[in-house]
């Protein structure tokens, strides 16, 4: 079964239980250097490898260097 989930904007249909893990890799993103948020809440990197579980949104944020 699959879940629609709007991640970054896009409306995404994603496998039932994906780890934001699965999700990184999923969406070929680096493990490192990022922060994710499900439903406007930071997940903590503690939390990366439990389920999603039932959400409408995930934004996916990415460091960027510059000043």
């Amino acid at each position: 079964m699959t879940t629609d989930v709007v991640v970054n904007g896009v409306a995404t249909a994603l496998p039932d239980g994906m780890t934001v893990v699965e999700l990184l890799d999923h969406l070929d993103l680096p493990r490192t250097g990022v922060a994710i948020a499900v439903d406007g809440q930071v997940r903590p990197k503690s939390t990366w490898h439990t389920g999603l579980g039932s959400c409408g949104s995930i934004e996916i944020l990415t460091a960027v260097q510059g000043g």
